[in-house]
């Protein structure tokens, strides 16, 4: 909802309220952004008058605003703020006017509520979804000049979001330079608050970093081209004591996928600003006259009472207002790739070999991953070259496809196609392409360049390139794929004042090519990498419904990157495999099931040749599935919940059904008793609770069976192997009838875990990395 009363603007959600105003000078005052309070009719004035900064004389050095005015900018709280005007923190939007100046003054003009929201033109947008979405276009005038800023704030009740975005248009006679220009900032009257943040490196993407900021200005950026796993552009801002479920806390996000820059920057007066936007390192615009720039559009969400609820309302948002097009709402096959069971070796006789195995484990999509096209045998060469090697595809895209369908899954392909290798039939014709600075030597990244999207021939190279791999028949599914962070920035298509475009102009074509595509093969499901996570943001699932969320497969590690995407992103966002051991990445051993378990609470896939797993792997493999088939609509469909730092824990929206999970580092002798504690539920129903029971192999005891054994048992001979073959461990069984209620106040104390001494079928075997998964339905 949104209200304007005279000068002042009451923004509503379901919990939350935004209130700001406009001051006698014309600036817009931020007033309040915080728990939902209704102001009646009767009460705006002196309501107003009790938010707004009070200022009868001077302070100290400061610089006052006008001439006639006691106003200080560096200590009011704003809704835009620029340089030249006395207000010394992190600005909003800076410019270089024809006379060389960068001072500004947006003064208010005009409000007007939009009962359809204006949309971006340029790149993606929250969508509507069939809600009624408000939104509110506020109009500022530089003082003296031609020069109009336009913020739009877009309120989306149901999910406690609302979005910021502005645009600058140019009305002077000659071009202005934008320096910088964010898409949303919050001024909030206290300092010391907590920012935490998500990030790490390749492998171990969304560490969550806790920072508290007294003073001083704390930053988390990227200038790497893409929205990065370095800092990924979810931002928190809490009070130092909230928790998981007390306290304030302000989440962000930016619909974009390049440079990003979030600050949050405490002054001298104790008032804390917190931007976003596009990062102003190496950005700069030209503005011709009659010409607008827009910014990307920025996420913002308010929670009263702990991360929890934020992750909610930012898991709510994406699942109803960024996803989109016919997989928005549509549980994703369970698929099997290609490339830790074959990497570069690829042909049809392994692919279809793995598929015949893939169906008999119960899997649904077969995905080819890299080395299909041709002279592609390792990462050296053949980029931009997408046509099907023969020699390895006989038949081609197609030919395989067909076979791969007849099989009875469905068929999928991995590409790279913003990239280009010096090894290449396309660099050969057109070395034009790669984006390099003339007469420097290019920095290499994994053997390859990248295309320079900023050329209109480029994007359409790759437009073609890709209609000719996605368009070929029985394709359903396509990973696209980006390897490489960006170096050299330069773009052959832009003249030297104009190289500061490079980089956004860059995301810009991006966003054509996948606005195109997406468009022209609705019914493919896409899935965005970056080595991983390397762009994982909102910007690209608004084209991809789903990302792979990490190139470590690990289970532990995966605890821990899935957990950091938890905070601001929807599980059913992040792909998840079940893959060998010892694990590619890290060589650690973790248990099949702990492997399944964790990548169940993703979008679940597989990336493993099954056709080497032994006999009761494959098996148990095969009840995975079977399991995940069962509680699909669950997984992909429920609310996510962190329980707390070793339990997950989804709900139906109905909250009917539940599955939990409990996991484990590394062990510990004499094992303490553990409780699980549920979250969700509701309290007035009464619940099934069980779990799956497991049986395990008695090699797991190494010599410790000699314990029991009537003869001596030689550790990993013969006897020892035969024996495991026939005679398994019978594990713990755990179940219980009871409240909604009972489960999320009090718990259930777990069967004792296996310490060092003793074993029965009541103990708990919970080994380094071992996991439990119940399974919760409501009996009423």
């Amino acid at each position: 909802m949104i209200a304007v009363r005279g000068n002042t603007f009451f923004l509503s959600t379901d919990n939350t309220s935004y209130i700001f105003g406009v001051t006698d000078e014309g600036l817009l005052e931020h007033y309040h952004y915080g728990k939902r309070v209704d102001v009646s009719d009767e009460a705006v004035t002196d309501s107003v008058r009790a938010m707004r900064e009070k200022v009868s004389h001077g302070k100290g050095t400061t610089i006052n605003y006008a001439k006639d005015s006691l106003t200080v900018t560096e200590d009011m709280l704003l809704e835009v703020s620029s340089v030249g005007k006395g207000d010394l923190r992190e600005p909003f939007i800076l410019v270089r006017y024809p006379d060389g100046s960068s001072t500004s003054d947006f003064i208010f003009k005009e409000a007007v509520v939009l009962d359809t929201p204006e949309m971006l033109k340029g790149m993606p947008s929250a969508i509507p979804a069939g809600e009624d979405v408000k939104q509110l276009k506020v109009v500022l005038t530089e003082r003296v000049r031609p020069v109009t800023l336009v913020l739009y704030y877009t309120v989306f009740e149901k999910c406690n979001v609302i979005t910021r975005r502005a645009v600058l248009v140019n009305s002077e006679k000659e071009n202005i330079i934008i320096k910088r220009i964010m898409s949303a900032q919050l001024d909030i009257d206290e300092a010391g608050l907590k920012a935490i943040t998500f990030g790490g490196n390749w492998g171990r993407e969304m560490k969550r970093t806790d920072t508290i900021v007294k003073n001083h200005t704390f930053v988390n950026a990227t200038a790497s081209g893409v929205s990065s796993n370095r800092s990924n552009p979810f931002v928190m801002l809490t009070k130092a004591d909230a928790t998981e479920e007390a306290g304030d806390c302000y989440g962000f996000n930016l619909i974009y996928s390049g440079n990003h820059y979030e600050a949050v920057d405490v002054s001298g007066f104790y008032k804390t600003r917190f931007i976003t936007g596009i990062n102003p390192q190496n950005f700069e615009w030209v503005l011709e006259p009659g010409e607008e720039f827009e910014t990307p559009e920025a996420v913002m969400t308010y929670s009263a009472a702990g991360f929890r609820e934020l992750s909610l309302n930012m898991q709510h948002f994406v699942k109803r207002h960024i996803v989109r097009g016919k997989y928005a709402d549509k549980a994703r096959p369970i698929l099997l790739n290609s490339w830790e069971a074959a990497y570069f070796n690829i042909s049809e006789s392994r692919i279809l070999s793995l598929a015949k195995k893939a169906k008999e484990a119960g899997v649904e999509l077969l995905v080819m991953d890299d080395g299909w096209f041709k002279g592609r045998n390792d990462d050296t060469t053949s980029l931009g070259d997408w046509t099907e090697d023969k020699k390895k595809l006989p038949g081609g895209i197609e030919g395989l496809a067909r076979k791969v369908n007849d099989i009875g899954l469905d068929f999928g392909i991995w590409v790279e196609p913003e990239m280009i290798s010096e090894k290449s039939d396309l660099y050969e014709v057109h070395p034009e392409y790669a984006m390099t600075v003339p007469g420097r030597d290019n920095s290499p990244g994994r053997n390859q360049m990248i295309l320079d999207l900023t050329q209109p021939e480029v994007r359409e190279y790759v437009k073609n390139s890709m209609r000719r791999v996605i368009g070929a028949k029985g394709v359903s599914y396509v990973k696209w794929d980006m390897n490489r962070m960006f170096s050299d920035v330069y773009s052959k298509a832009l003249s030297p004042v104009r190289q500061g475009e490079c980089a956004h102009r860059y995301v810009l074509g991006l966003y054509e090519i996948l606005k195109t595509l997406t468009e022209e093969f609705p019914d493919v499901l896409f899935e965005n990498c970056a080595s991983g996570g390397n762009r994982f943001d909102l910007g690209m699932t608004a084209y991809m419904p789903q990302t792979w969320g990490s190139d470590d497969s690990d289970a532990y590690e995966r605890t821990f990157i899935q957990t950091g995407y938890s905070y601001g992103y929807p599980m059913s966002t992040v792909t998840a495999h079940v893959s060998a051991c010892p694990n590619h990445q890290t060589l650690r051993n973790t248990p099949l099931d702990t492997r399944f378990n964790v990548a169940a609470f993703g979008v679940l896939g597989y990336e493993i040749n099954l056709g080497e797993c032994n006999a009761e792997d494959f098996k148990a493999i095969k009840a995975q599935i079977e399991t995940y088939k069962e509680w699909r609509d669950v997984f992909f469909g429920g609310d996510f919940y962190r329980v707390d730092d070793t339990q997950w824990m989804v709900v139906s929206p109905d909250k009917k059904r539940a599955v939990t999970m409990i996991w484990n580092g590394l062990c510990n002798p004499n094992e303490f008793y553990r409780k699980i504690k549920t979250v969700g539920l509701a309290e007035d129903k009464t619940y099934h609770v069980y779990n799956v029971k497991l049986r395990h192999n008695i090699k797991q005891f190494g010599s410790l069976v000699n314990q029991v054994a009537p003869v001596h048992v030689k550790q990993d001979s013969l006897m020892h192997n035969t024996i495991a073959k026939f005679v398994k461990m019978d594990g713990e069984v755990e179940d219980y009838t009871v409240s909604g209620e009972f489960l999320n106040n009090v718990g259930i104390k777990l069967t004792q875990a296996f310490g060092g001494t003793g074993y029965n079928s009541e103990t708990r075997l919970f080994q380094d990395f071992s996991s439990r998964m119940y399974f919760i339905e409501s009996i009423d």
